[in-house]
């Protein structure tokens, strides 16, 4: 005759051990994912390139992020180097331009810095606005080495915006991509900056979201991990992960804003994009998505009508 009690304690005790391992791989794999190493390690690689070993590796013990670098500044332009108060001191680039016409502040993604925005500012330059190019936490030429993808750099966004402001700048635009969109969105949830306009490409639905795809684009299964390393991503940095969601940050928009989307993007998905420009309520918003870009600059592949997009999105502010 079969122990029903025998079995049913063994199974917990698998049960239970099952459940500890998986959280102490989700805590360190939540650590390295928020913390870049100033060790010599190679940069990640894309999660398809990555072999099965590899994936198993990552999957268990998380993968190395070296502290982005800072790069050459701008080539063309004469700036002056800033440093900025924020949770930590900030490094920054300003361009000044005309008085009259105001200065972008712009704020790169996840694992990326300030020159990774350079590109961008291209057109905004040459039409005479300032420039603003800002090292998140963790980046660059800033002090620290955490990310919070986006939570607590929204700390950082308000730090620029009150730095400019500091200045005599009032005409003050934010252009953020990818993690420094969804930055953006928290400042002006919390903060309500209330600038000139939004530029905002690639933000990420919410941490929960862009965690999945995470794993979906190594061929992995989202669940039950990427809701651990959610909520151990949040604990370690004080704060409750699932709390972060920029499609519910978009409520708080008013100012005219235009939001870009590449439909071939693994990491964002389009119908949380669609969600997030219902929910703002600005009289001037535009939805720009272009067909073949992935999670990427848009200027790699659409530098015409990029440059269009926002050259007619400026006309209608002016």
């Amino acid at each position: 005759m079969i122990d029903l009690k025998f079995n049913k304690q063994k199974w917990f005790k698998i049960a239970t051990i099952f459940f500890a391992l998986i959280n102490i791989v989700a805590y360190f794999h939540a650590y390295k994912f928020t913390h870049f190493t100033d060790r010599n390690v190679a940069k990640s690689k894309d999660a398809k390139k990555l072999s099965f070993g590899e994936k198993l590796k990552v999957l268990f013990l998380g993968m190395d992020n070296p502290k982005p670098k800072q790069k050459n500044p701008p080539p063309t332009m004469p700036y002056e180097t800033v440093f900025i108060q924020s949770n930590q001191k900030l490094a920054g680039w300003l361009i000044k331009g005309d008085s009259s016409k105001g200065t972008v502040i712009f704020f790169h993604g996840y694992s990326g810095e300030k020159s990774d925005m350079l590109g961008r500012a291209d057109w905004f330059l040459k039409a005479g606005y300032g420039a603003l190019f800002v090292d998140f936490t963790g980046s660059g030429g800033s002090e620290g080495s955490e990310t919070t993808i986006g939570y607590k750099e929204s700390v950082d966004v308000k730090a620029s915006f009150d730095f400019l402001k500091q200045k005599g700048e009032n005409n003050i635009y934010l252009f953020g991509s990818s993690m420094g969109a969804a930055a953006i969105l928290k400042a002006e949830y919390d903060y309500h900056l209330n600038p000139k306009a939004m530029f905002l490409e690639c933000p990420f639905g919410s941490m929960y979201a862009t965690t999945a795809a995470r794993f979906k684009r190594m061929g992995i299964p989202a669940f039950p991990m990427a809701g651990f390393l959610v909520f151990w991503g949040g604990f370690q940095h004080g704060f409750w992960g699932y709390s972060h969601n920029p499609v519910e940050y978009a409520k708080a928009v008013k100012c005219p804003v235009i939001l870009m989307y590449g439909q071939k993007d693994e990491t964002v998905n389009e119908g949380d994009i669609n969600l997030m420009f219902e929910n703002f309520s600005s009289r001037v918003k535009k939805l720009k998505k272009y067909p073949n870009a992935a999670h990427e600059s848009y200027l790699n592949q659409y530098k015409v009508e990029w440059t269009q997009h926002i050259s007619q999105f400026m006309e209608k502010l002016n």
